[in-house]
């Protein structure tokens, strides 16, 4: 048996955030991933969006994460020369409803310290976009794009250079929770039973299952994972656009947005596909219904201008309404040590720095208790 203080499952942007936060703050850190190489889950299969913090109720997880997050990702990526641009992105309105939505969006985002948001009438917006046929739009001149691979990689640079060490190829199969210790089976090329003093469950989409085989954690601080798949199409071509364009929110998600990478190549996406099993294939005859969906907004979409990208999976607390991040430390479940993350899905990215933070806070004060 082996011995180690803090061990954070998962290898993502989460889990990297946070093992790079816990590693400064002075503690021995082992970060555990059941994959060949890090982020290549969630955090790999996303828009790459730096979100203002527009859509979530306020007082949520996720609008006081996002909107402490954002800053702090800004200034992350330019004192450690990590690519991103601050685009700026349209909210447009397609009718005449989408006008309310468009205000009670900004009173929202007003609501969770958003104040830079601009509502557009359509003559602005065609100035901005000349593409785009629209009734109005909001602008969120904060938003952005992001290298999410380099922003993981800066992350696991500063834990490793504060000590953090990576383990890849090693799923861990069961956790036993102790009264002063937690006993973390691991399998792969080398099993070994770890013994440490917290552990740090960021693990994404398997952070259920994780959660459901500690011993010691009552079940009933284990919510449902309900996945919701989002395809995205790649555009051939030149970008029409400079900025991220997106319609008003649709159940689910935040409906087909067209979102640019750092070369400025346009792709759209995600939709909403509830399913049950973890795939990531995409269905060529899903761009149909994207070209449906954009020409709402760009009625020049030509035929055949998209071909399927990648998809990736969210994943939900709930299949409707509001569905906030769950973060628990022992503070709301009663097991020592243990900080499980459950409903990490957008803006994630964006708050990843803000949640890093929490978790260690969330650590801080059980040890202090």
């Amino acid at each position: 048996m082996e011995s180690v203080e803090t061990v954070v499952v998962g290898a993502g942007v989460i889990g990297l955030a946070s093992a790079r936060e816990l590693a400064r703050s002075g503690r021995e850190v082992m970060v555990l991933d059941a994959a060949d190489a890090m982020g290549t889950g969630i955090s790999s299969r996303n828009s790459e969006v730096i979100h203002a913090g527009i859509y979530y109720p306020p007082g949520s997880l996720k609008a006081r994460l996002c909107v402490a997050g954002r800053t702090l990702l800004y200034d992350y990526c330019r004192s450690r020369h990590v690519e991103f641009r601050a685009c700026g992105k349209l909210i447009v309105a397609v009718s005449d409803d989408d006008h309310d939505v468009l205000s009670r969006l900004r009173q929202r985002a007003m609501a969770n310290g958003v104040d830079d948001l601009a509502l557009l009438a359509a003559a602005d917006v065609a100035t901005l976009e000349p593409e785009l046929e629209t009734r109005g739009a909001l602008l969120s001149p904060s938003t952005g794009i992001i290298d999410s691979h380099g922003l993981m990689l800066a992350l696991l640079g500063e834990a490793q250079a504060a000590g953090a060490w990576l383990a890849l190829g090693s799923p861990v199969r069961s956790i036993v929770a102790g009264a002063n210790a937690l006993l973390v089976t691991v399998e792969g090329r080398e099993s070994l039973i770890l013994e440490a003093r917290e552990l740090v469950n960021a693990a994404g989409l398997g952070a259920q299952h994780l959660a459901s085989v500690t011993t010691g954690l009552d079940p009933l601080h284990v919510p449902a994972l309900h996945l919701a798949r989002g395809s995205y199409f790649t555009l051939s071509g030149p970008s029409p656009f400079s900025r991220l364009v997106y319609p008003t929110p649709v159940a689910g998600g935040l409906g087909v947005h067209a979102t640019l990478d750092l070369a400025g190549r346009c792709r759209f996406g995600p939709d909403v596909e509830w399913v049950n099993d973890i795939s990531f294939d995409v269905d060529p005859a899903r761009a149909h219904a994207f070209r449906d969906a954009v020409r709402r907004y760009w009625p020049g979409l030509p035929d055949d201008a998209l071909a399927p990208d990648y998809s990736g999976i969210r994943p939900k607390l709930r299949t409707s309404g509001d569905s906030d991040f769950r973060i628990d430390g022992p503070e709301e479940h009663g097991t020592g040590g243990l900080v499980n993350l459950f409903g990490i899905e957008s803006p994630g990215l964006t708050a990843s720095l803000a949640i890093a933070r929490l978790v260690v806070h969330k650590l801080d004060a059980w040890k202090r208790r």
